[in-house]
């Protein structure tokens, strides 16, 4: 399967390259047209380059009914998402979850089971605030391997992509580079600034890239949140609970709120979007874990709103439980995008500054 994409996914590169119609669309076009052949490891890069945001199709005078038959955005996702599951480690959980929603609805249902359990059975201790329902230690044992082991695994899996595409040694500026069009979301901005045409192919649209925007600025402030939570119980000897007006709680509300209204919003996109230009098997999966991690968001909000009412004590484990099954899942769906796109702009970065050298 991944040679018959690899095959078809060279194809329609070698006629973009000999068009060039839409040098300027984005990051994908430049690295294609400064190629002659194409290689696994380039048809990686490209696939992994590629924000699907689809203006390249509905530009191109040879999508069906043409003989040439071009359909670069959906091949390349096909391709992503193959990779993704090459990379992963381990392989064959990844090969599960990138495709089936359903068994990433049942791995949320299992950690909100599970963190019932703990609670039922290991209890308080004595604590206060959440900890009056789950102890601080236990919570450190059941998080700690779950959010470090899912970090390991990624860390294998982008090593893999890296000498896949044949990354070399990385300088600040191509990471300086690379954290820019990251944070501008510059590849959803569409040629010429005016947005792409995800969700409807005869409107320009900054929809999908104002979404993102706010599902990561939502993820970094709880990020942050409990960064800054875990320096104030370790450092300051300042444990939970915390007040309204305390760090934790003012980084984490608006957080809250934004990952919340991101997800939706991304996931009504999808909803209006062709899903033939994107990797129709993976939509299931994509979709449930937006919709995880939107409920991750909507969860804390409402712990915060009942955290000293007799709703703590349930909403605490569907909370903690929807995180742990985020955490685990994260080298295995929709959230790996982010690391290996990452990376995939690093090396974006090289070949620009490759060609800048090579050109003086």
């Amino acid at each position: 399967m991944r040679n018959e994409l690899i095959v078809e996914a060279r194809r329609q590169a070698e006629i973009c390259n000999a068009c060039r119609y839409c040098e300027g669309y984005c990051s994908v076009f430049p690295a294609i047209h400064g190629l002659r052949s194409f290689s696994e490891g380039d048809i990686t890069q490209l696939a992994n380059l590629c924000h699907n945001c689809r203006g390249c199709y509905y530009a191109c005078q040879y999508t069906a009914p043409h003989e040439f038959d071009l359909n670069l955005p959906g091949v390349l996702a096909e391709i992503r998402r193959d990779s993704w599951e090459s990379f992963a480690f381990p392989q064959s959980v990844a090969r599960r979850f990138h495709t089936h929603g359903s068994l990433i609805i049942l791995m949320t249902l299992a950690g909100m089971a599970g963190l019932f359990a703990a609670i039922r059975f290991i209890g308080s201790m004595g604590g206060e605030g959440f900890y009056a329902a789950l102890s601080h230690s236990a919570m450190i044992a059941i998080f700690l391997p779950a959010f470090f082991l899912p970090l390991i695994s990624i860390a294998i899996g982008v090593r893999r992509y890296w000498r896949a595409v044949e990354g070399t040694s990385v300088t600040w500026t191509d990471l300086k580079s690379a954290v820019v069009a990251a944070a501008t979301m510059k590849n959803l901005a569409g040629g010429h600034g005016d947005g792409c045409n995800f969700e409807d192919e005869d409107r320009f649209s900054q929809a999908r890239r104002n979404a993102h925007h706010l599902v990561l600025a939502g993820f970094l402030l709880c990020f942050a949140a409990t960064s800054v939570a875990t320096v104030m119980h370790y450092a300051l000897n300042w444990p939970a609970p915390y007040s309204w007006w305390s760090p934790p709680k003012l980084l984490g509300a608006p957080g809250g709120v934004l990952l919340t209204v991101g997800c939706v919003w991304m996931v009504r996109l999808k909803y209006q979007a062709d899903r033939d230009l994107g990797d129709a098997r993976a939509w299931s999966g994509d979709t449930a874990f937006i919709a995880l991690l939107g409920f991750v968001g909507l969860s804390g909000l409402l712990l915060y709103w009942a955290g000293a009412t007799a709703l703590m004590a349930p909403l605490l484990a569907i909370h903690l439980g929807a995180v742990l099954a985020f955490f685990l899942l994260t080298p295995f769906t929709k959230m790996a995008h982010g690391f290996y796109r990452f990376a995939a702009l690093v090396k974006d970065a090289q070949r620009k500054r490759h060609a800048g050298a090579s050109s003086l």
